[in-house]
């Protein structure tokens, strides 16, 4: 018995090889347990510090122009075109000679009512010579007195025809004077509606419009829930606008809102407005749609940042702030008026920090970052040398 016990006691000690062995293999694994997960690398981002400046708090419409002023050009006499004294198309001004009509007809008019003029004269004349003839006899009471009344009735008439005779030389050379037709304001003539030799009737037929472009209207609207801020602003003075073309965004023309409408359009919500612009170059042409922004204050010294700095989570708005030891720190923001390429942070950001405007995409909060400097132009390849 005791010899199969000694045998029995050596299976169940371990052999040193294998302890050996297990320890070797426990060590490694202990330490590589140990070390962590790999660290993220640091994420390549462009930053932009945040700066202060005024911005205007706006409103940003599309509104449409509208000529200041519209005539349609009419004959107020008819008759044949005689000439045409202008270029489709062409700026005018007041008083400019735009068509002759024939005048021989007028001319003829106006002589044939001086000439019933001189004959209305000529018979007050003689009116008052028998009127004084009889007076005098009436005196002496050998003209019956009856006699006496018709004469002097005689002269009141002759009295009334010459007035009535002036009044048609009158209206005769007025109709003389609107054989020339002529513009009635400043500004460019359309298309002639006419052509040299029609025949056209007096207060009927059109011959052209002319619009004034300088200054121009431009007509838009804004929202009911914009309508309280227009006026209290309007309240305190001028409303400045600044009036764009799609094809020429950076050249700006200044105005000011000039009226506003006095009801909501039932429908839209919407309320119109006008403003008045300068337009010597004619860079506004009526009819032409047009991005309207209303500056209705300014912010001094407001907090400004890129506008692709700020990015949306599901809490809202936030950027990411690159810290001094170069780790993004996730900041909510309250994002305010854009201007441009820029945005408004009202809350958030201070003057001086640095955004990432570039990268968020690979960066976590606390996370490492590698500040990039802008990409700048590469420089030119060098010329290849002929063999």
């Amino acid at each position: 018995m005791s010899r199969i016990s000694a045998v029995m006691s050596s299976l169940r000690r371990p052999a040193p090889l294998a302890l050996g062995l297990a320890a070797t293999l426990l060590v490694p694994a202990c330490a590589k347990k140990a070390q962590g997960p790999p660290q993220r690398p640091p994420a390549n981002v462009t930053v932009a510090k945040a700066i202060v400046k005024d911005v205007p708090v706006t409103l940003d419409e599309i509104g449409k122009t509208v000529a200041r002023e519209v005539v349609s050009v009419q004959p107020q006499v008819g008759g044949k075109i005689d000439a045409i004294n202008f270029t489709d198309g062409a700026d005018v001004k007041k008083g400019d000679l735009l068509f002759t009509l024939d005048p021989e007809p007028y001319r003829a008019a106006l002589g044939s009512a001086q000439a019933n003029l001189q004959r209305a004269k000529a018979v007050l004349e003689l009116a008052k010579t028998e009127y004084a003839r009889v007076a005098r006899l009436v005196e002496t009471e050998i003209m019956a007195k009856a006699d006496y009344d018709t004469k002097r009735n005689g002269v009141q008439v002759s009295e009334a025809e010459v007035r009535q005779a002036e009044s048609a030389v009158e209206t005769a050379r007025i109709n003389l004077g609107y054989c020339a037709i002529r513009s009635p304001i400043d500004g460019r003539a359309g298309k002639r509606l006419v052509d040299r030799g029609n025949v056209v009737k007096a207060n009927d037929t059109p011959l052209l419009v002319i619009q004034r472009l300088d200054p121009i209207y431009v007509d838009f609207t804004i929202t009911e829930g914009e309508l309280s801020k227009v006026q209290r602003q309007m309240a305190g003075g001028a409303l400045a606008v600044q009036v764009t073309v799609p094809d020429d965004p950076a050249a700006a023309l200044p105005g000011e809102v000039t009226f506003l409408d006095n009801a909501v359009q039932e429908g839209t919500g919407t309320v119109t407005l006008r403003a008045t612009v300068q337009n010597p170059k004619r860079a506004l042409w009526p009819g032409r749609f047009v991005k309207v922004r209303v500056v209705l204050e300014t912010l001094s010294k407001a907090v400004v940042v890129p506008a692709v700095a700020p990015q949306m989570s599901a809490k809202g708005p936030f950027v990411y702030v690159v810290k001094d030891d170069d780790t993004a720190e996730l900041r909510p923001v309250k994002p305010g008026q854009r201007q441009g390429d820029e945005v408004v942070l009202e809350s958030g950001v201070k003057p001086g920090e640095r955004v990432i405007v570039n990268g968020q995409l690979g960066v976590g909060p606390g996370g490492k970052v590698k500040v990039e400097e802008p990409a700048s132009a590469a420089p030119a390849a060098p010329a290849a040398k002929s063999s």
